[in-house]
């Protein structure tokens, strides 16, 4: 038995119930990145039932290109986020079966954001000042502080609307070693906070031409239970994830990963492990669509992501086994149309397909973790505490 979990990072299909209460109410990350590109081709995701999933959404709307299907190739259906928040850590987690009632915190987005005693104690272990201490975009916050950063040899710390602690250095400034220490610092520091990650975030250029490098880590909040991926581990299935799923997960129950940070690397290493002889899950997250697009709000550039996504799940179908399973779907929205630079709280469309298979509607899921109860019942594992398989329709 092998499976494959397919995160597409923030592809959401439309604003769920709470998103008011985010402050999102009205986005649809699929349908607006498709209107404003006049139409999205996605023959691969149209075919297993993408096109079909609105109609099951509450003031669903369609995503131009993508028309619904009369036979789905695939199973289909949306799921609903329980847990509080809407991020990456929160999204990933509910899909290996968690469920966090209490989200991670999340600190104001003018300067000072952290609370004095944790960044003076962040800057007395690690020897270095920081400076910045607000929310900002990375890339901005870069440009305005890196030449102050690389004069004084300080970190440049800043937060987003997510909850995280993130710490960027210049790598000819800062060796990376030294950032790596100085994020293990902070994520020991930030735990009785409550902070969803801790995020290193290195550059390298000269004023007025930095870049980021491909060297970032995240370091995740302890898992306060055992996920899907612990329990397939102690039955003896192989866990291989790829992207950066090794830090989210903190490494727990993963037998090999393949870190990488971007979608061509990922969508690669997929394809390769589909032609390997192993028994267990894959479990791969393409970020470029959150990462590059999502926050800078760049319509045109997610929606060449979302053609080569679909090119990429159309190689990796030829290639899967009869007793195969996909699973395709997303940890939260990003809809680059929308006001601000933050995800947004969607549903995220679920698809799955097994070969020769026939196609079915799976539904409104009430869940994130019903994912994870799929793939529990899939690979014969005890029930999971929370969620319910749609494995045998």
């Amino acid at each position: 038995m092998r499976a494959f979990l397919i995160v597409l990072d923030s592809v959401g299909i439309g604003a769920a119930p709470d998103a008011a209460a985010y402050g999102d109410e009205g986005a649809n990350t699929l349908a607006h990145t498709a209107a404003a590109v006049g139409g999205l081709r996605l023959p691969t995701l149209a075919r297993l039932g993408l096109g079909n999933i609105p109609a099951l959404l509450p003031g669903g709307l369609p995503i131009a290109g993508v028309d619904a299907v009369e036979r789905p190739a695939g199973w289909f259906g949306a799921l609903e986020e329980r847990s509080q928040g809407k991020d990456t850590t929160t999204g990933h987690w509910e899909l290996a079966g968690l469920e966090l009632r209490e989200g991670f915190r999340v600190f104001p987005a003018a300067e000072p954001s952290f609370p004095p005693e944790l960044l003076a104690a962040f800057e007395r272990r690690t020897g270095r000042r920081a400076i910045g201490n607000r929310a900002a975009s990375g890339t901005q916050i870069i440009e305005e502080l890196g030449p102050r950063q690389m004069r004084e040899g300080c970190w440049i710390v800043y937060t987003s609307a997510d909850s995280v602690f993130q710490i960027a250095a210049h790598e000819e400034v800062i060796p990376l070693a030294e950032l790596y220490r100085g994020c293990e610092i902070a994520r020991e520091l930030c735990n009785p906070y409550r902070v969803g990650r801790v995020i290193a975030r290195p550059y390298l250029g000269q004023p007025g031409a930095f870049r980021r490098t491909e060297n970032r880590r995240d370091y995740s909040y302890p898992l306060p239970e055992p996920t899907l991926l612990d329990r397939l581990a102690e039955r003896g299935w192989h866990v291989l994830t790829v992207g950066k799923l090794d830090d989210i997960f903190a490494g727990r129950g993963i037998r090999e990963a393949l870190h990488v940070e971007n979608n061509r690397d990922a969508e690669r290493g997929v394809l390769h492990l589909a032609q390997r002889d192993f028994t267990g899950l894959v479990f791969a997250n393409l970020i470029d669509f959150d990462m590059l697009y999502g926050h800078r709000r760049d319509a045109p550039g997610y929606a060449r992501a979302l053609e080569e996504a679909d090119s990429f799940l159309g190689a990796l179908l030829p290639r899967l086994r009869a007793e195969d399973l996909l699973l395709v779907t997303a940890d939260h929205g990003n809809d680059p149309t929308f006001r601000g630079t933050d995800h947004t709280r969607e549903f995220v469309p679920l698809l799955g397909y097994r070969p020769g298979g026939a196609g079915r509607c799976v539904g409104l899921r009430r869940g994130f973790y019903d994912v994870a109860q799929t793939l529990a019942e899939a690979f014969g594992l005890p029930p999971l505490p929370r969620g319910v398989s749609f494995y045998r329709g």
